[in-house]
């Protein structure tokens, strides 16, 4: 006969002799019993670890806890900067070539829609553009726009276009004689802007520019200017 048949041999004996209370076992039987304690306690510990687990793992988030903020660079608000770059163009009724250096500041101002970024930005250049025909040398001093934009932003890179006014100086000279006019017109382009930090991005881009004739006497005809430019800058936002 196993432990666990004595035991209980001995404790249904003990009854049926009609004692009223059970003396200490013997100590087989109180090691067995000792034994099944300790497993039965090591196995209510693990299943209680175990549905404490499983609650856990299906408890919904704590009403208290701070909500995730999905990443995503701004592009909103006032920014100014500076740029550099190329001119190239054709004068009108002449066979000059204006081309040079340009360089100059830029300011505006973003609202953006979720992906969306519209705003507005002027700017003011200086350039050495100019070339030489027949007896006479025509240059493009300074010139600045004021146009609106509207772009699409991947995170911190902006893909833009943009459009607006043109208005520049145009110069001719014959020895030394001089001649100035100021040439309105149109402008427009696309370009690319990335954000290094929250406040300093980069950008490249690429404007055509339409400056309407204006008559000058030197050349005895209307001349007026367009221009290509490409240009390279960097903004600060505020």
């Amino acid at each position: 006969m196993n432990l666990p048949e004595i035991c209980s041999v001995a404790i249904v004996g003990r009854i049926a002799d009609g004692l009223g209370g059970l003396p200490a076992m013997q100590p087989e039987c109180a090691e067995g019993n000792m034994r099944k304690g300790l497993i039965g306690a090591v196995t209510a510990i693990a299943l209680t670890a175990t549905g404490a687990g499983a609650a856990d793992l299906y408890r919904s988030p704590s009403p208290y806890a701070p909500a995730a903020v999905p990443y995503g660079y701004s592009w909103m608000g006032p920014y100014l900067g500076a740029n550099v770059g190329y001119q190239w163009g054709t004068l009108s009724n002449s066979g000059a070539n204006p081309s040079g250096v340009a360089g100059g500041f830029q300011g505006g101002y973003n609202w953006q829609f979720g992906q969306f970024v519209v705003g507005g930005e002027t700017d003011i250049q200086l350039s050495d553009s100019n070339d030489v025909f027949a007896n006479y040398k025509f240059s493009n001093p300074w010139f600045g726009t004021v146009r609106g934009r509207a772009g699409f932003a991947l995170n911190n890179i902006l893909f833009y276009g943009t459009l607006g006014l043109a208005y520049g100086r145009g110069h001719v000279d014959i020895g030394s004689v001089g001649e100035d006019n100021l040439h309105a017109g149109w402008t427009a382009g696309g370009g690319m802007e990335v954000g290094l930090t929250p406040n300093w991005s980069v950008k490249a881009e690429y404007l055509y520019i339409d400056l309407g004739s204006e008559s000058y006497g030197l050349t005895g005809t209307s001349n007026g200017l367009t221009s290509n430019l490409l240009r390279f800058g960097v903004n600060y936002r505020f």
